[in-house]
């Protein structure tokens, strides 16, 4: 069971037949902690339960109806759509790689790949950016990019946001940008597909790590829950073989503390990242 508050409205998004059938129990104990604070109750489950489990599951208000609601990360700001988004609507578990971005951001020429709702983009630019770019493969995406950038900056020109295809966006974009972040979605959501998903990793960042500028910064990431660590890493390692280039390992990243790991469920380690300078 994962709940993510977003100030104010509570998303409940159940992985397991068990958790799903506890939902409202989950939402009194919301509604004794959060008190008045609690405007909304969403359970978002419809897409997470697995379809053997024969349940009719569909996205619903436990309580409230509100979807859209205006959050405060680090001190920037963003629009959450619980209903519409991704995941719960905003990946909050990246929030610490996001502020270490910002210290590697100050007067570089950023791209920000599978850009979502621009959590990434909006780091960047707050963190001193010359130029940021953000690319998704969705309208809304990027719709949505711009306006949370509009939240946090004024117009100035030093943000364009693309719809784009993300292998062929990076087919051929030179050396112009000083640091990249590659965040896809989870290509290998089960056991079957972890070869093609280990490949996939590996073209990806063989064509960031290939074009982005001398002594330039990657953000790299792996979402899937089959994809181990050391899996990550090895596909990462082959990428950089391929281009011949020298790289090194700066931090290696993980999900936050409070999406912690049983040390009997060595898969709940589901975020992986590496931050990679290129020579």
């Amino acid at each position: 069971m994962i709940i993510d508050y977003y100030n104010g409205i509570a998303v409940l998004q159940s992985h397991s037949i068990g958790m799903y059938r506890l939902r409202r129990f989950f939402s009194g104990i919301l509604k004794e902690i959060f008190k008045d604070r609690l405007e909304a109750v969403y359970d978002k489950s419809e897409n997470t339960i697995p379809p053997k489990a024969g349940l009719d599951v569909k996205d619903e208000f436990i309580s409230g109806n509100q979807t859209v609601v205006q959050v405060k990360e680090n001190g920037y700001l963003f629009s959450v759509d619980v209903g519409t988004g991704q995941k719960t609507g905003f990946f909050i578990d990246q929030r610490d790689n996001r502020k270490l971005l910002s210290r590697y951001a100050r007067g570089k020429k950023v791209l920000n790949m599978f850009c979502y709702t621009g959590g990434f983009s909006v780091y960047a630019l707050m963190g001193g950016a010359h130029l940021v770019h953000s690319v998704d493969s969705s309208a809304q995406a990027v719709a949505m990019t711009e306006h949370n950038v509009g939240l946090n900056l004024e117009a100035t020109g030093i943000h364009k946001a693309f719809q784009a295809e993300a292998f062929g966006f990076l087919s051929d974009i030179n050396d112009q940008y000083d640091v990249i972040i590659l965040d896809p979605p989870a290509f290998a959501k089960h056991q079957d597909a972890l070869a093609n998903a280990l490949q996939a990793y590996k073209r990806l960042n063989s064509r960031a790590i290939d074009q982005i500028h001398p002594g330039g910064i990657l953000f790299t990431f792996s979402c899937s829950q089959v994809v181990s660590k050391d899996n990550f890493r090895k596909s990462v390692f082959a990428a950089s073989a391929n281009t011949g280039r020298h790289v090194r390992i700066l931090h290696q990243l993980v999900q936050p503390p409070d999406h912690p790991v049983s040390i009997y469920h060595p898969e709940g380690e589901y975020l992986k990242g590496l931050v990679l300078q290129v020579e």
